[in-house]
């Protein structure tokens, strides 16, 4: 099997920048068959139940989540295709500001995960709806630092919760879960309060939506969209919201 995993080293990056041309010479040589190989970070959605605990209704003004599952082209990807979300910018949280850059937290040693943040209006959708798109189609929360072909601690399954009760609501969420026995695996994610979300370079942001031929976004992520529209189709939005990306530049200082 052909083991070609998005990370850091000389063969995944022409892997991830070569990728349409890869598709293109497969079809030609009529190897359709050989992307069925590649390991995926795409699964079968999984039918889970919404929250028995959720946000108080009356919140005033957007709010802000933050969760991490796996490479962040996917995870901002589909949060951008949910109703009510008003941003979804990809970066990276758990570390420092020094260390917030592709190519450091790609070694897996600075503590982030590749994250996603998601400002979204609570009269439209709620914190635990979030968690229940979360859990069910953007990633396999069973899955102990590493989603699909990605492996390490930057591609865990996390939730940073942005207040205590955030942080109530999520460990409510992962128990009720774990009891229902949703999963055939106790769920791995873990929820790391108080950490300091930045954004990542320019070139992460929109990707799924400005290279939907790349094979990556093809095998990992265009079925979890897929699945999102399957699955929750009253929250599902066909023209994603977008990071405006002119002026823009990566975050050194908290968002």
């Amino acid at each position: 099997m052909i083991y070609l995993p998005k990370s850091r080293d000389v063969v995944a990056t022409v892997w991830r920048r070569s990728s349409v041309v890869l598709v293109l010479a497969l079809l030609s040589a009529g190897l359709v068959f050989a992307l069925r190989a590649f390991p995926s970070a795409a699964q079968s959605p999984v039918n889970v139940p919404p929250p028995a605990l959720d946000e108080p209704a009356g919140q005033t003004g957007p709010q802000v989540a933050v969760l991490a599952g796996g490479c962040f082209w996917g995870v901002q990807g589909v949060f951008q295709h949910v109703d009510g979300v008003l941003a979804a910018v990809s970066g990276y949280t758990g570390g420092t500001a020094a260390t917030a850059q592709y190519e450091t937290v790609s070694t897996g040693t600075t503590g982030h995960a590749e994250s996603v943040q998601i400002t979204y209006d609570p009269h439209r959708i709620t914190y635990g709806r979030l968690l229940q798109i979360y859990f069910s189609v953007v990633h396999d929360p069973t899955e102990l630092n590493r989603q699909g072909p990605d492996t390490g601690s930057q591609y865990r399954s996390t939730i940073f919760p942005m207040n205590a009760e955030q942080g109530r609501i999520a460990k409510a969420y992962i128990a009720q879960l774990n009891a229902a026995h949703v999963f055939n695996a106790a769920i791995v994610t873990t929820i790391e309060p108080g950490r300091t979300f930045y954004r990542a370079e320019a070139y992460h942001q929109n990707f799924l939506t400005l290279h939907p031929r790349s094979a990556y976004i093809v095998i990992n992520d265009l079925p979890k969209v897929a699945n999102l529209q399957r699955v929750f189709p009253k929250l599902y939005r066909t023209r994603p919201v977008l990071v405006p990306t002119s002026g823009y530049t990566a975050a050194t200082s908290p968002q």
